[in-house]
């Protein structure tokens, strides 16, 4: 039996017995109630910029049941990788973005408070690999890893404006801005003001994606120049997701109608102005669900419940882990490719995944 199909028997099969050698940290936090204690101190975290080896094996199928298949929903898959390194560091890897218009130089972040950057690789339109990666701390404003705070590790959400690079630490609910023109990897992060019903999101369902509608001289967007950020699980009192319009010319908070138990894990703001939420959901009895679904920016306003057709979704059946990051770029003939990569937990049960998919109008 592959490892795959072990690893998926384990996680179908874990309700029927409730007894287990190993539980995954995924597995863990979607059942506690309370943050757990700090992080595993790795033994290769890092103070400074490092180098880090990434190995990646190609995932040729997103359905190994049927291998002709690429279509799924509104997505055609293109490729996707298993990343692995010998670098202990490297995974939990929560939020992605890149730093260019082509999909290759990426900023990402893990959950344990550390950025990761470097370029994809690609033959073609495939992904091949991850060149030039490297591991550094994410710094708060006295230059020392915020890790040494404490619960200031559980970095799940990110954003970006040009320069500017905004973190979500879900565990005590605040934003981190960032001026990588100071820097890069080495700037210093700088508390914003946030909503106080967002510092009072559940400690371990709060923030979890961020976007930013971009102010540009082409686009007339709804919104412009407004950071959204959104909770995993803070509901409101009709049981919807809880997000918030920080900023811009109409701050305030809305809700995402929450359906068949999904919680949000990332946001991704389309060229055309199309909001994109990545979504999962996790039971001992279905395993790892993920779907995402299309909101009209311009139907987002303080007191709005906004809703928006599910584009995609997929299961155990299919190539997918705990996805937590979303992105996306056009490419020189115009298609939109939407990125997603996954959280691995430092879990031996699951994987590190970067997957690509066309987004079919």
């Amino acid at each position: 039996m592959s490892t795959i199909s072990s690893r998926r028997s384990f996680l179908r099969h874990a309700a029927a017995g409730f007894s287990t050698l190993a539980v995954s940290r995924f597995a863990q936090a979607q059942a506690a109630h309370e943050p757990p204690a700090r992080p595993l101190q790795l033994e290769h975290a890092v103070t400074t910029p490092v180098s880090v080896e990434v190995n990646a094996r190609p995932i040729p199928n997103f359905e190994p049941r049927d291998r002709t298949r690429t279509r799924f929903g509104s997505l055609d898959y293109r490729s996707g990788l298993v990343l692995t390194s010998p670098y202990r560091g490297f995974g939990g890897l929560s939020g992605l973005r890149f730093l260019d218009g082509k999909g290759e130089r990426f900023l990402a972040i893990s959950d344990q408070g550390g950025w990761f950057t470097g370029s994809i690789r690609y033959s073609g339109r495939d992904m091949v690999g991850l060149a030039d990666v490297e591991a550094a701390p994410l710094l708060g404003a006295d230059g020392r890893p915020i890790t040494e705070k404490k619960l200031w590790y559980d970095t799940e959400a990110l954003a970006r404006d040009g320069s500017l690079v905004y973190v979500g630490l879900e565990r005590v609910n605040q934003i981190l801005r960032y001026d990588f023109a100071k820097g890069g990897t080495s700037a210093r992060g700088e508390v914003i003001a946030v909503p106080p019903a967002l510092r009072k999101l559940p400690a371990n369902k709060g923030l979890e994606a961020m976007v930013v509608v971009p102010k540009s001289k082409d686009q007339n967007l709804p919104l412009a120049g407004t950071l959204i950020a959104f909770s995993e699980r803070g509901l409101d009192a009709e049981g919807n997701l809880i997000a918030f319009l920080i900023g811009g010319p109409a701050p305030g908070q809305f809700s995402v109608l929450r359906t068949e138990k999904y919680d949000i894990s990332d946001a991704v703001l389309l060229p055309s102005g199309e909001l994109l939420i990545l979504e999962r959901k996790f039971s001992w009895f279905t395993g790892v669900n993920i779907r995402i679904r299309a909101i009209p920016l311009k139907a987002i306003a303080p007191g709005a419940l906004v809703d928006g057709p599910a584009l995609f979704a997929a299961d155990l059946g299919h190539e997918i882990d705990n996805m937590e990051g979303i992105d996306a770029h056009v490419t020189a003939e115009g298609e939109t490719v939407l990125t997603l990569i996954s959280d691995d937990n430092f879990s031996m049960l699951q994987r590190t995944l970067l997957l690509q998919f066309t987004l079919v109008e």
